[in-house]
């Protein structure tokens, strides 16, 4: 018989909420295939899109339902999954941590829509994956009884080869309205895809074109962006969490950031790793006791460590203010953008410290650290990621100026 007259101290772990549980389940899945997908990433460059075994990995593992909600049988975690997670993932390959963000945002997205348009989805297939390309002026848009005609051509639908729906993004006009910025939903046999990513960097995303020609699209099929700036949203009622009531353009950056930054996470954990064991070709000194290589590192490290905390501050921040009904001011909204803009250029600066560390070893394809490289600079030509563009249209703001991006 036991002596013990107390139960055991509840482990740290045992403490955590379910949703704090969910993800760290998710995290560890996550961790676990990150190695798998380091040794693919050069077979996902070579497709132009991810492997067929990288995807059946992403679904098999329950990651692209990480965001969607748990009453569908998703994960529903927080939003600051998207960088934790991505990281991880981006940790063994950018392309496929790009894609997995992606595409979970949008189950995220979907729960905000009209009831009509997640049960026609999610209905079918709970499972189904849905592209997007958010670049407004790329459509032509006519109101129509019922809904609305689409037109248009749109770049960067990342991992749209694997989708059955896409959000296209487009603006309707009418002579005497203000212009309504929306989102459309339309399936896959409305639209076609053009083999448009032939690029240097996130090669492995797929994030080709797509065009459709007079699409009918019914109005529960669609989402106004003034619906979607926090707070009450047409799917609400049907889920009224607080991941759901989050301001989504303002923390659009936050959905692909953390590729940035596990990018460079693994960019650094590779390269301490191989430098502790190399010697300098020329004059055979151990390059781990070289001053100038501990200085990369320790800089590196230092970017890596500010971006990790302001993304995921930002993401708890945000999430404290939708649990407590709170919708954050336009100033606020584009700190966010300007923030987050800012951490994924110290997370390409890392990687620029680590490539600058590497001298000719960096150079060599058949090493991780010239495809790191590529990766990190295609992550921040993305214009989320520009931070002329957040700090001019934070310093509009500050100066008493009215914005110019309506969908903040």
């Amino acid at each position: 018989m036991s002596d013990m007259t107390t139960a055991p101290l509840a482990s740290p772990r045992a403490m955590r909420s379910p949703v704090e549980q969910r993800h760290d389940e998710m995290l560890q899945r996550a961790i676990d295939l990150a190695s798998v997908l380091a040794g693919r990433a050069p077979r996902a460059e070579e497709l132009r899109r991810l492997p067929p075994e990288s995807e059946r990995d992403l679904h098999e593992s329950g990651l692209y339902r990480m965001l969607q909600p748990a009453a569908l049988g998703g994960s529903e975690l927080g939003y600051e999954s998207l960088i934790t997670i991505g990281a991880a993932l981006a940790a063994g390959c950018a392309s496929t941590a790009w894609n997995l963000t992606n595409l979970a945002s949008h189950h995220w997205m979907l729960a905000m829509f009209p009831p009509a348009a997640q049960d026609r989805i999610w209905k079918e297939d709970p499972d189904a994956l849905i592209a997007s390309s958010f670049v407004f002026p790329a459509a032509k848009v006519a109101k129509a009884p019922g809904g609305y005609v689409v037109s248009g051509r749109w770049p960067f639908s990342s991992g749209v080869d694997v989708c059955s729906w896409n959000m296209l993004a487009g603006i309707v006009r009418a002579e005497g309205e203000a212009p309504d910025h929306r989102v459309f939903l339309i399936p896959r046999s409305d639209y076609r895809i053009l083999d448009t990513w032939h690029v240097t960097g996130l090669k492995g995303t797929g994030s080709n074109d797509v065009v459709c020609e007079e699409v009918f699209v019914p109005e529960a099929m669609s989402v106004s962006v003034a619906d979607l700036k926090g707070g009450a949203t047409p799917g609400s009622e049907r889920h009224p969490a607080p991941l759901y009531r989050l301001p989504v353009f303002a923390l659009f950056p936050a959905i692909l950031s953390g590729v940035g930054l596990g990018n460079g996470e693994g960019a650094l954990t590779d390269y301490v790793g191989s430098t502790r064991k190399r010697s300098a070709n020329y004059t055979g000194a151990r390059l781990a006791e070289l001053q100038s290589i501990q200085i990369h590192i320790g800089s590196a490290a230092t970017r890596l460590s500010h971006a990790r905390r302001m993304m995921l501050g930002i993401c708890e921040e945000a999430m404290r203010d939708a649990e407590r009904g709170h919708v954050p001011d336009t100033v606020t909204k584009f700190a966010y953008r300007r923030d987050l803009a800012h951490a994924t250029g110290l997370a390409r600066e890392a990687v620029d410290e680590i490539n600058a560390g590497s001298g000719a070893q960096g150079l060599y394809l058949a090493g991780s650290q010239q495809r790191r490289f590529r990766d990190a600079h295609a992550i921040t030509a993305h214009i989320a990621f520009s931070t002329d563009v957040a700090n001019a249209a934070f310093g509009r703001l500050a100066l008493g100026m009215e914005s110019d991006n309506p969908v903040v």
